[in-house]
C-alpha cells in the first residue's frame, strides 16, 4: 500500500509539472510555431517556383534552330560558329558557319566601348544608374543600384571585363543627344568598318536583335584592338569600385585573360540564350597574332574549351613560318 501511494504520488507530480510546463511555454510554442508555419509556407512557394523553372525548357539558340549545330569541323568544336585568322596574313586557319548572322550577345559591349572610346568624351564625368538602365527584357541582376555614382571610365571598365549590363547602358543613355543617337552610331560604326552582316538595336546585348556573323566580328576585334585602352580594360582580370561606404569587386568573365599559357591583348564574351555562349579574342599564338570567333557554343564552358583546342592546334599544325635567311 505504501509503495502504491508513493506511486501515485509520482505520477501526480510528473501530471502536474507537464501541465504547469504547457500553460507556461503554451503562448511562445504557439508563436514559434506560427512563425515556422509561416517560414514552411515561403519555403513551399520557393520550392514550387523552382520546379516550375526546371519544367521549362531553356529556349533554344537561333543557331540550334537554324541547325547549324549539324556542322561538323575537324576539332569537334561545340561552338556552332567558328573563326579563326592571322591578322597579319590574313590567312584563314578555321572557318565554321562563318556568313551565319545570329545574336551576338554581349560581344556587343565591344562595339558600345569603341564608340565611347571615339567619342572623346571625359572618363572622370560622373554617371548616375537610374532605373532606366535596369534590364526589362531578361531580368538580368546588377550590383549597380539606381542612385549608384561611377565615372565614364568605371562604367567602361565593368562592361568590357564583366560585362556589366547597367553600366553599358549607362554608357549608352548619356551619350550626347542620347541613347538613340548612341545606337545610330554603333551601326553607323559597324557600316564603316565594312560589317554589313551587322545590326545593334541596344549596348548591352541583352536583346536578340543584335546580331553579327563571325567574319564582320573579326574586322571589329581587329579594329578594336588597335585601341589601348580597350585592349587594356578587356584583358583587365579585375577591379574594385567604391560605391557609398562599401566596396564592390568584380571579376573578367573570361577566365583565360589570367591563365598564362595564353598571350590575349583583346576579347569579349557573351551569352543569352538565343546566341548561345560567345567569345573573341585577339591573341598571339605560336608567333601569329590570331583573330579568334566562337558563336553559339553549347554548355557554360565551351567557348573557352574551344579556344583551347584551337591554341593546341595552332601551336602544333599552324606555327608562324619562319623566314629564311
Amino acid at each position: 500500500m505504501k509503495i502504491f501511494r508513493t506511486y501515485m504520488i509520482i505520477v501526480v507530480t510528473a501530471l502536474s509539472l507537464a501541465l504547469f510546463s504547457t500553460a507556461s511555454f503554451a503562448r511562445p510554442h504557439t508563436v514559434a510555431s506560427k512563425k515556422s508555419a509561416v517560414k514552411m509556407k515561403v519555403a513551399r512557394k520557393k520550392v514550387k517556383k523552382l520546379r516550375a523553372r526546371a519544367v521549362v525548357p531553356a529556349r533554344p539558340s537561333f543557331g540550334k534552330i537554324a541547325g547549324l549545330h549539324g556542322s561538323s569541323d575537324e576539332l569537334s568544336l561545340k561552338s556552332s560558329v567558328a573563326y579563326v585568322i592571322d591578322q597579319d596574313t590574313q590567312e584563314v586557319l578555321l572557318s565554321k558557319n562563318d556568313n551565319a548572322i545570329l545574336p551576338i550577345a554581349s560581344i556587343t559591349k565591344l562595339m558600345t566601348g569603341l564608340v565611347i572610346r571615339e567619342s572623346n568624351l571625359s572618363m572622370d564625368e560622373p554617371i548616375t544608374i537610374t532605373s532606366e538602365d535596369v534590364d526589362m527584357e531578361k531580368g538580368s541582376s546588377s550590383r549597380l543600384r539606381p542612385g549608384t555614382t561611377l565615372t565614364r571610365g568605371e562604367l567602361l571598365h565593368l562592361a568590357l571585363m564583366s560585362s556589366e549590363n547597367r553600366a553599358a547602358h549607362a554608357l549608352g543613355r548619356t551619350f550626347p543627344q542620347g541613347l538613340s543617337a548612341f545606337i545610330s552610331q554603333m551601326n553607323s560604326k559597324a557600316k564603316q568598318l565594312g560589317m554589313s552582316d551587322t545590326n545593334y538595336a541596344e549596348p548591352t546585348g541583352l536583346s536578340s536583335k543584335n546580331q553579327s556573323s563571325a567574319k564582320d566580328l573579326a574586322t571589329l576585334v581587329a579594329y578594336a584592338a588597335n585601341d589601348p585602352i580597350l585592349r587594356q580594360l578587356t584583358t583587365s582580370g579585375g577591379t574594385a569600385v567604391e560605391v557609398g561606404n562599401h566596396t564592390l569587386k568584380y571579376k573578367s568573365t573570361n577566365r583565360l585573360v589570367t591563365n598564362p599559357q595564353w598571350s590575349i591583348d583583346l576579347q569579349k564574351t557573351g551569352y543569352i540564350s538565343e546566341a548561345g555562349q560567345c567569345l573573341v579574342m585577339q591573341a598571339k599564338i605560336a608567333g601569329r597574332k590570331l583573330v579568334m570567333v566562337f558563336l553559339d557554343s553549347a554548355g557554360k564552358f565551351s567557348r573557352t574549351a574551344d579556344a583551347e583546342r584551337v591554341r593546341r592546334w595552332v601551336e602544333l599544325r599552324h606555327p608562324a613560318v619562319k623566314p629564311q635567311t
